[in-house]
């Protein structure tokens, strides 16, 4: 079995070195352009997008905008922010963060715009719901090969929405913290084996009941747990104040590394940061808009702004604060730590000696969150592929696959995601620039620009 994992991961690190590159000149010079096009001005309305997310409107289609960006955010914050995060200081270090910055602050600008686009240009169903998201964007607003366009972002995202990541980094976590053989001494490929299992049933309670049911639960916890981090990671690094300072000093130097540039090792440390930071948070992926389009709002611009809050918070902040501790504690030195073992082994040390057993219940909440929410876009992928009455029989093939990523290697898993997310991003992108003049007119209407 080794041996298949390391021939499949061979093939991956093959295909991704390519699309890595494309996908860095869409997501970071479209975002760069549509930032020139806006005049940067959705990152200057930051607070209306605050404002907007707890404003309701009177609308029986839909969910709300707290509801859109809860779902969204059970998605990405959580294993994204804290395992991979730890991911992208293992491959390059501390200065990974400062682009994962950048990356986040461009990602917020493609989120304006792709959440913008979701409910400007949408449909219904027979049953009079929401069909949205970039395969209805892309067919409803470019005629002629739109199309094309959408049928390669479903089949990429079939791939991209697998829980792979969530279900191996939790299921690795709880055999590294808990440590059940010392219960029952069956193994630990035994254990994952009956993990994956267990999620499988907890999921499927959640993600049979659609989309109404998925946002009640993570609209309940999400929040909660967001909260709860922040003033975790807050005390941690309170308590560690005095090497704050020369710990952002680290980041930036090593972000600029002369040394590291001239060994051609540079727009590799950049690639990371990227890679992780759209991944962290989805910008330019596509996935977003698929929540953010069932929203009550009527102007897509409203949406744009709440949908922007995405990268602020689950980037900006959340991975803020884990890439903080992890580098304050030392534990990214240590070569053999990866993934959320390394998250866990520096709140281990940083607080009380059983920060990783406070930090596990965390992340079983956001992992489980995401595990629900990610099944919807899988749903609405093959449902458009399909028609949107079959779309509900992607949840089978999603639920059996949490008990196949609960074995894989974290290699394989971080490959495929990222190799799928980039398939995702390449038509996403093209399609937000090809329509980005759809939200500017809105804007200008808005006299925002």
């Amino acid at each position: 079995m080794t041996g298949l994992f390391d021939i499949i991961e061979n093939v991956i690190n093959q295909i991704i070195v390519p699309l890595n590159w494309v996908m860095l000149f869409l997501i970071i010079g479209g975002g760069i352009y549509l930032t020139i096009i806006s005049r940067a001005n959705p990152l200057l309305k930051i607070s209306t997008g605050f404002k907007l997310l707890l404003k309701k409107d009177k609308s029986s289609v839909g969910i709300s905008r707290f509801q859109a960006l809860s779902a969204v955010l059970a998605a990405t914050v959580g294993l994204g922010n804290i395992s991979g995060v730890s991911i992208a200081i293992h491959q390059g270090g501390p200065g990974v963060l400062v682009w994962m910055w950048v990356t986040a602050l461009i990602g917020a600008t493609i989120k304006f715009f792709s959440c913008s686009l979701a409910v400007s240009l949408r449909n219904k169903d027979k049953d009079g719901n929401y069909l949205s998201g970039p395969m209805y964007y892309m067919t409803l607003g470019i005629k002629k090969w739109g199309r094309p366009l959408a049928i390669w972002f479903s089949v990429a995202g079939l791939v991209g929405v697998l829980p792979a990541f969530t279900a191996n980094q939790l299921t690795q976590s709880y055999i590294d913290v808990i440590d059940p053989n010392s219960f029952l001494n069956i193994g630990n490929g035994n254990w994952k084996l009956i993990i994956g299992v267990i999620f499988t049933i907890l999921t499927s309670f959640v993600i049979f009941g659609g989309l109404k049911s998925i946002v009640r639960v993570t609209s309940s916890l999400v929040p909660i747990m967001v909260v709860l981090y922040f003033l975790l990671g807050i005390f941690i690094l309170v308590s560690n104040a005095s090497v704050v300072p020369s710990t952002f000093a680290l980041i930036f130097s090593e972000a600029f590394n002369f040394n590291t540039m001239v060994q051609g090792g540079f727009w590799g440390l950049v690639l990371i940061g990227i890679r992780r930071a759209v991944f962290s948070s989805e910008s330019g992926v596509g996935l977003a808009p698929i929540y953010h389009g069932q929203s009550t709002s009527k102007k897509g611009t409203d949406e744009g702004l709440v949908g922007m809050l995405g990268p602020i918070l689950d980037t900006i902040l959340v991975c803020t604060i884990t890439g903080l501790i992890i580098i304050i504690s030392g534990a990214y030195l240590e070569t053999d730590l990866n993934g959320i073992v390394l998250s866990l082994e520096a709140f281990r040390r940083l607080f009380f000696g059983f920060g990783d057993y406070i930090l596990i219940i965390m992340i079983s909440v956001f992992g489980i969150s995401t595990l629900f929410t990610y099944s919807y876009y899988g749903v609405k992928c093959y449902g458009f592929l399909t028609t949107p009455e079959k779309g509900k029989y992607y949840n089978y093939i999603y639920i059996a696959a949490i008990i196949i990523s609960s074995i894989l290697t974290v290699e394989i898993v971080i490959g495929l995601i990222d190799v799928a997310f980039a398939l995702m991003a390449i038509p996403n992108m093209i399609a937000i620039i090809y329509l980005s003049k759809i939200v500017t007119k809105e804007m200008r209407e808005r006299s925002w620009i």
